[in-house]
C-alpha cells in the first residue's frame, strides 16, 4: 500500500475504549518498526475499533508473551518481527501453507480457540517491487541473510520464475539447506550457495540486520556493484541504509524496506479479519 494520505485516515489515532480490539508487533529491538503507523492508519480507513502497539520482547520471553496473548480475550492478533519469526512457528497450533513452507511466521491470529500463524513477508516483498515497476522473472537475484524474512523473500523470489538465485548466510549449512528446499520446489531454477558478491546479478537483496547500526559493515561487496543492479534493503530504520546510499552513489537503482511492509498491509488485515 502506498500513496498520499497513508497517515491521514479520519480519526487517527482512534480514542481507546473498553471495546478496543488489541493487536501488537513483537520484536527485539523494536524501535525501528513501522507497523504501528501503517496498520493503525489501515484500521482507521477500514473503520475498525482497533489499535496496534509495539512490544519489546527478548527471545527468552517470547513464549510467555504468546501465552498472555492466548489468554487475553480482546487481544486478537500479533505481527512477529526480528528475531522471532522462526521461533514463533513452534508456538502456534496451526500454520498456514506459506508459513509451513518457509519455516517461519510473521503473523498470528486466534481461530476457534487455537493460534494460527502464517507468513506474508514474501507477498509484501514481491508486491512492493511490482508496485514500483520491478519484476523478478528472468532476473538473476542475490539474497543475503536467511533468517525468517530472508527465507520468505527467497521463496517469493523463486515463485516469480527468476533465471537464477544465489543465497548467502553466515551460517553456511542453513543457506545450503534452504537452497536445497528451493530446488525441490522449482527444479528448473538454478539455485546456489555463494559469496555476497553482486557481480553478474540483476537484483541484490539484503535481508540481514546489517546496516541498522552506523558502524556496521556493508552486507555485500559494494565494489562489485554495477549501475544495472537493483539494490534492495529490507531494513526499515534507517529508511536509507548505508548500503542503499552507497548503491545510489554508484548509479544503482535502490528499493527500501518500507515497500515490503506496505505491500503486505492489505493481506495481513484480511488475515486478521479486518475488511477493506
Amino acid at each position: 500500500m502506498s500513496g498520499p494520505g497513508i497517515d491521514e485516515a479520519p480519526g487517527f489515532p482512534l480514542p481507546l475504549s473498553g471495546a478496543t480490539r488489541v493487536y501488537a508487533i513483537l520484536g527485539d529491538p523494536i524501535g525501528q518498526v513501522a507497523s504501528p503507523r501503517l496498520f493503525n492508519s489501515a484500521f482507521r480507513r477500514r473503520g475498525a475499533e482497533a489499535v496496534l502497539v509495539p512490544l519489546h520482547v527478548a527471545p527468552p520471553d517470547l513464549a510467555a508473551v504468546i501465552e498472555v496473548f492466548r489468554a487475553t480475550q480482546n487481544f486478537d492478533g500479533l505481527i512477529i518481527t526480528v528475531p522471532h519469526k522462526v521461533a514463533a512457528l513452534e508456538l502456534v497450533d496451526e500454520v498456514g501453507a506459506m508459513g509451513a513452507r518457509i519455516g517461519a511466521v510473521n503473523v498470528i491470529r486466534k481461530q476457534n480457540g487455537r493460534l494460527l500463524g502464517d507468513n506474508f513477508d514474501g507477498i509484501g516483498f514481491v508486491r512492493g517491487l511490482r508496485e514500483r515497476g520491478h519484476e523478478l522473472a528472468g532476473r538473476r537475484v542475490l539474497i543475503i541473510g536467511l533468517g525468517g524474512a530472508g527465507r520468505a523473500v527467497a521463496h517469493a523470489v523463486l515463485d516469480e520464475a527468476p533465471a537464477a538465485i544465489r543465497l548467502f548466510d553466515i551460517d553456511r549449512r542453513r543457506a545450503e539447506n534452504i537452497a536445497e528446499e528451493l530446488r525441490r520446489v522449482s527444479p528448473d531454477v538454478a539455485v546456489e550457495y555463494g559469496e555476497p558478491d553482486p557481480i553478474g546479478f540483476d537484483v541484490a537483496v539484503n535481508c540481514t540486520s546489517v546496516g541498522m547500526a552506523p558502524a556496521d559493515p556493508f552486507p555485500l561487496r559494494v565494489d562489485s556493484l554495477s549501475p544495472s543492479t537493483l539494490v534492495v534493503d529490507i531494513i526499515l530504520k534507517p529508511s536509507v541504509t548505508p548500503l542503499l546510499e552507497e548503491a545510489s552513489r554508484r548509479g544503482c537503482g535502490t528499493h527500501s524496506g518500507i515497500h515490503m511492509l506496505q505491500g503486505q498491509v492489505d493481506a495481513v488485515c484480511a488475515f486478521f479479519g479486518i475488511g477493506a
